[in-house]
């Protein structure tokens, strides 16, 4: 027969049991989300907060979170009631009233609504003090306040990471790495719905653009635009001479998809994307203070799209990224 445990022992067992989830209690990130009006915040949450989720990223959990949404904006208002009683009840997350409430009780912010003109003023509110933030896709609702966010977090030295999931998808980054001589360009299409609040491809275009310059990288120069009711063609030309085409659908099904060109091969991206990769590279980001994608970068392809909508105001003709920026840039009217 097997001695009865000792008292002491279990009472030594059960201090060093709560010491050791005291310890990961302090080392696990607390993350304030801002903006509960998009389905990333349930699908983000529950990958964070939720340990029998089968995508599961441990590390890191959401703790508060304000509501915000905009009237005007349906997509919005119809939406922020159901995902804030969501991740309340089934996640345990602190709704307060306030963004001054999520910073005070956080590590590291998160801004996720889907209205990209509300990131501007919550930027305001977070940026300066000592947190990473994340701001999800459109970084702003046009390209004057992406411009004055990005002149913001150079001032406050606050670390801040934008991207749309599509980047981070296997597929897309396999194509990324994929031998194809020397690449001449690419050709991404998909979804692109457009929203009067925002220039037209930062509502849903985005996301295309965004899998665009993932090929790409940076270096536009200039962008022409042809626009129907069902279609979106831009074309943008590099500065070596390569070519990107970002090809948006609307009243149709659209799958999310990149074509890239080489002098040895052309090769498809594989359809598919997962909020799961894009979370780990936020929370690495979180982590390290270190955006995987440059400020820059994200800031040319919201420059791309803003150009999108200066060449289709010309009626087509190329618009010029560097004038585009300089008109939007703050101090200019």
């Amino acid at each position: 027969m097997s001695p009865l445990p000792n008292k002491r022992l279990l009472g030594l067992t059960a201090c060093a049991l709560l010491l050791a989830g005291a310890a990961r209690a302090q080392t696990e990130i607390r993350i304030g989300l801002i903006g509960l009006d998009t389905s990333h915040v349930p699908a983000f949450t529950g990958m964070l907060n939720d340990p029998s989720n089968k995508k599961h990223l441990p590390g890191a959990r959401v703790v508060v979170a304000f509501p915000g949404g905009s009237p005007d904006v349906e997509s919005s208002w119809s939406r922020v009631k159901g995902y804030t009683e969501e991740i309340k009840t089934k996640y345990g997350v602190r709704i307060v009233d306030s963004v001054a409430e999520v910073v005070a009780n956080c590590d590291a912010i998160m801004i996720e609504s889907v209205d990209g003109r509300a990131h501007l003023p919550f930027a305001r509110e977070v940026f300066g003090q000592g947190k990473p933030v994340f701001i999800d896709k459109p970084l702003g609702g046009n390209l004057r306040e992406v411009l004055a966010i990005a002149a913001l977090a150079e001032k406050t030295n606050t670390p801040l990471f934008s991207s749309s999931s599509l980047r981070y998808g296997p597929g897309l980054q396999e194509l990324k790495s994929a031998d194809l001589g020397r690449r001449l360009g690419a050709i991404s299409y998909g979804p692109c719905a457009l929203e009067p609040h925002h220039t037209d491809l930062y509502w849903y275009g985005v996301h295309a653009t965004e899998a665009l310059y993932t090929i790409m990288g940076p270096g536009c120069e200039k962008v022409s635009r042809v626009t129907t009711p069902d279609t979106d063609v831009v074309t943008g030309v590099w500065s070596d001479g390569r070519t990107g085409v970002v090809y948006g659908v609307r009243n149709s099904k659209a799958a999310y998809r990149v074509t890239a060109f080489g002098t040895t091969a052309v090769r498809d991206g594989k359809e598919g994307y997962d909020y799961a990769y894009l979370m780990k590279e936020i929370l690495t980001f979180f982590q390290t203070g270190k955006s995987p994608v440059p400020l820059a970068e994200t800031v040319e392809l919201m420059a791309f799209m803003e150009a999108a909508d200066e060449s289709k105001r010309a009626g087509g003709a190329p618009a010029s990224l560097h004038d585009v920026i300089a008109k939007n840039s703050p101090g200019q009217r």
